[in-house]
């Protein structure tokens, strides 16, 4: 008896393990992913093989519009300094099963580099995105950018800052809207100048000692008339300063006459709120479809 209840945990975990994996093939079946395509040419002076890379997931069957799917570039978190395109194909598959082709990016992390590199990397994917999504069955007149922590600060710099997206190819903003799950660093200027939490200097690293720098790479300051529609989702047991910062944002944005969808998820935590997209029906690729138009 001592020996089967010893084994039920494992023989429980290898039943997940299984409906885990067949749900991932199932998933799978109707997309078709890219993988490892550079965004930045090798003769680039800064290339990085393992960091200037992204793939691509699109639906293995044509648009029915003839033109081609909408596109959502999506940007990992990891606080600036980890993270990894790799544990997100999930979210890949589920959008390309859902009717979106779906892009997802690695940039270079912190150190060496620091947020303003960071950012100019994801401009640099989005331009790519822009000049070759055709050929992977989307349509670059409708792409939109979504991340999560990090990430969300990163895509809100991509849907608000010109001036960063055309010193990296596109003189003009073609993001469509932004999608921002559980977002930091939308206000890092406040938040590394208060520093009233433990641990805050820990984020001195990616975004280095000059307060200028961090509200240059803070896209709340970036806010203006004619952007991109925002949508938010909100982790209800989030960090304070997420909930503040995207409160404080949503606020800029109803006080220009752009008020943004605004959903606070009851229970979640920060790493759930992104760890939540691995079931294809979640509240949040319910707005995004929406959003999008798929």
């Amino acid at each position: 008896m001592r020996r089967f209840l010893l084994l039920t945990p494992v023989a429980v975990l290898l039943a997940v393990l299984v409906v885990v994996l067949a749900s991932e093939y199932a998933m799978a079946r109707p997309s078709y992913r890219t993988k490892d395509v550079a965004y930045v040419p090798a003769t680039a002076p800064d290339f990085d093989k393992e960091r200037h890379i992204l793939d691509v997931f699109s639906p293995k069957k044509a648009a029915p519009n003839g033109v081609g799917y909408p596109v959502v570039l999506f940007i990992h978190g990891g606080s600036w300094t980890s993270g990894n395109k790799n544990i997100y194909t999930f979210i890949g598959r589920r959008l390309a099963r859902q009717g979106v082709v779906a892009v997802l990016i690695n940039y270079r992390l912190a150190p060496p580099v620091h947020v303003p590199e960071q950012a100019a990397d994801c401009a640099r994917a989005l331009a790519w995105t822009v000049n070759n999504i055709r050929q992977y069955g989307g349509d670059p007149q409708r792409v939109f950018v979504m991340g999560h922590s990090a990430g969300g600060g990163l895509a809100a710099l991509l849907a608000t800052d010109d001036a960063l997206l055309a010193a990296n190819g596109l003189p003009q903003n073609p993001v469509r809207g932004a999608i921002m799950d559980d977002p930091a660093g939308l206000d890092m200027y406040s938040y590394l100048k208060e520093m009233k939490y433990e641990g805050d200097a820990q984020y001195l690293v990616p975004f280095g000692k000059d307060p200028a720098v961090w509200k240059a790479e803070s896209a709340i300051y970036k806010i203006k008339p004619g952007m991109p529609p925002f949508i938010f989702y909100i982790g209800g047991e989030t960090y304070p300063s997420i909930s503040g910062s995207s409160g404080r944002f949503r606020d800029r944005l109803k006080a220009i006459g752009q008020p943004a969808p605004y959903t606070i998820i009851p229970g979640r935590h920060h790493i759930p709120m992104v760890l939540q997209l691995y079931w294809q029906h979640n509240v949040i690729y319910k707005g995004l479809l929406q959003l999008v138009g798929a």
